[in-house]
């Protein structure tokens, strides 16, 4: 192992015995906002402290097995000892391993609420028909997986799906479960809307955004001009005959954000700032990581809408996600949000990813 990931990792283990010291004291059991920081610095200590431990066993079995290798004369004890010493060295580069994951910081992101945004692109009425069904897979995802949709724009198409849907998915890990969405998914199949039989290639973007709060960011209100208008389309009475819609512009930036599907202005404001938020803050981000982007870029990708991440194609039943070179002949369930196996591979190359830029970092 790495001196510096040791010296960490022993840092950590005294940090928290200090911590299980101070929770035992009277002064902290009687301050509720101590008691649950240290609880929750706790619960990021302990995975990597339990898993040093679990090295530092390992390597003491292979110091005994070596030191008592060199005096021992009995060949049963003999062998014995030279297979618990292979088991050992065998399992500490897997230990290191999993050290080396854990000790990669976590995306702060990852337990939020998401936003995300799917437009159709090239291909007209095909392109807002393949939004639409993206929206339905994302909609079964989540309900596989726990998570809520809450619809906040929807601009349906001429001849179905949508030209643009924004909607907030909400519960744990939403973010950390689509953060990897983000980008140009290309179709290829029949159009609904094609009478030849020809097979077209059409495109819908996808905009994956963390929901931030007011006290991540800071968003002066003399940077924002307020916009109201009359909604138009479905909605109800309501939506059609007041000017309950909402545009917000960020001025520094030009980034806009509307909402018009609420059931009020003050609705709508809240949702469009919420848009405004995480897209400003998606800037924001862009911007300190294009140095970085440059000099490497992930084999995840960068997210940017624009980037082609996945093609669907329905005459072959196959999904690709080029990022990682991923095939599956699954499109049919995919389509169904049963698309985990996309995420966990894509998580995991993220995951490898960061180790091997966290292993470069450390030997420079």
């Amino acid at each position: 192992m790495n001196p510096k990931t040791y010296e960490a990792l022993t840092v950590m283990e005294n940090r928290l015995n200090q911590i299980d010291e101070d929770l035992m004291k009277p002064e902290t059991l009687s301050n509720v906002k101590k008691l649950t920081d240290l609880n929750k610095e706790r619960s990021d200590l302990d995975s990597k402290v339990s898993k040093f431990l679990e090295y530092k066993q390992n390597e003491e079995t292979i110091q005994d097995s070596k030191k008592m290798l060199t005096s021992e004369k009995d060949p049963d004890m003999v062998e014995f000892l030279k297979a618990e010493l292979e088991e050992a060295q065998s399992k500490k580069q897997t230990l290191v391993d999993q050290l080396q994951a854990l000790l990669i910081p976590k995306d702060p992101n990852d337990d939020k609420n998401t936003i995300v945004e799917i437009r159709g692109a090239a291909g007209g009425d095909e392109a807002n028909i393949f939004a639409g069904d993206l929206f339905r897979m994302y909609s079964r995802y989540a309900e596989d997986n726990n998570l809520k949709i809450e619809i906040l724009e929807a601009m349906p198409g001429d001849a179905g799906g949508y030209s643009q849907i924004s909607f907030m998915v909400k519960g744990d890990g939403a973010y950390s479960k689509l953060k990897y969405e983000s980008g140009a998914h290309r179709v290829q199949r029949v159009p609904k809307t094609e009478s030849k039989g020809r097979i077209q290639t059409s495109t819908a973007t996808v905009a994956v955004l963390p929901e931030i709060s007011e006290v991540e960011i800071d968003i002066k209100p003399a940077d924002l001009r307020i916009d109201t208008y009359r909604a138009s389309g479905a909605g109800g009475q309501h939506v059609n005959t007041t000017d309950s819609a909402v545009r917000i512009t960020h001025i520094p930036t030009g980034i806009v954000a509307s909402s018009q599907d609420g059931r009020s202005q003050f609705q709508n404001k809240d949702i469009a700032m919420a848009r405004l938020r995480a897209e400003v803050y998606e800037a924001e981000q862009e911007k300190q990581n294009a140095e970085v982007h440059a000099a490497r870029k992930l084999a995840v990708g960068t997210g940017a809408r624009s980037e082609k991440i996945r093609t669907y194609n329905y005459p072959q039943n196959r999904v690709t996600d080029h990022r990682i070179g991923l095939t599956i002949n699954k499109l049919d369930q995919i389509m169904d949000g049963h698309f985990d196996e996309i995420v966990n591979a894509l998580q995991q190359e993220d995951e490898r990813e960061k180790v091997q830029e966290h292993l470069e970092n450390e030997n420079n």
